[in-house]
């Protein structure tokens, strides 16, 4: 019985990387392969007499597979514990200011990893939204996009007004597919970080181009009467 999982059509390029049932769908469908995997690894361990090799061989494949239901059955909790979330009282900051903050907090691993980290946030982005989520949400982007930066390549966030709202593009060179992909714990985590900023009202898009790939987040900017109340404009 293999241990590989269950992998998304290839997309081409220049195309958004979308997931074709809805999330919980879809990780719901993905616990089903290693859940049948693990029974069938049981049912033959059980059939018959059978070596010490090969009951230590069943037994390291009950493992494995137990653990990718886990880090799946983490992923369907935390998506369920959102959809029953009240969302948190909106305020006015600067998203520029928390990308730069995050990204301190990350420049450490960037530079055990060799990635060469890039920050471009130079305008003021006033939002309105729950704060805290959107700190949660942003350590959760990039950090799992990090986690999938190949060693020594490029990780660049971009920050910049466009129109009426504020644009995060978060672009990294590709690491090779992670074990269990398309469902390893950065994958996910990059999974649950969309829909956390969808919820928060904002537009997600995923691109690949040759060997770069890029997430574009699209929060409304706030209006300039509440801008101008914003308690941390100067920081």
């Amino acid at each position: 019985m293999s241990g590989a999982g269950p992998e998304l059509a290839p997309q081409p390029a220049n195309q958004s990387l979308s997931w074709e049932r809805t999330p919980l769908a879809h990780l719901l469908h993905a616990l089903n392969q290693p859940l049948t995997g693990l029974q069938c690894s049981l049912e033959l361990a059980v059939a018959g007499p059978r070596s010490r090799e090969q009951y230590v061989h069943a037994l390291r494949e009950g493992l494995e597979l137990t653990l990718r239901m886990r880090i799946l059955v983490e992923a369907i909790r935390e998506l369920a514990d959102g959809q029953a979330e009240k969302p948190e009282p909106g305020e006015t900051f600067r998203l520029d200011a928390l990308l730069r903050e995050t990204a301190d907090d990350l420049r450490p691993v960037a530079e055990t990893r060799k990635v060469h980290l890039q920050i471009a946030a130079d305008a003021p982005l006033p939002v309105r939204s729950g704060r805290r989520q959107l700190a949660t949400l942003m350590f959760r982007a990039l950090e799992s996009s990090l986690s999938m930066t190949r060693e020594g390549g490029e990780f660049q966030v971009i920050a910049e007004p466009e129109r009426d709202h504020a644009v995060l593009r978060v672009s990294w060179t590709e690491a090779p597919p992670p074990q269990h992909s398309p469902f390893s714990r950065s994958e996910l985590g990059l999974l649950l970080a969309q829909v956390g900023w969808e919820r928060a009202g904002a537009e997600w898009t995923r691109t690949r181009t040759a060997d770069m790939q890029t997430c574009t987040i699209r929060l409304p900017l706030a209006s300039p009467q509440t801008a101008s109340t914003c308690a941390d404009w100067e920081s």
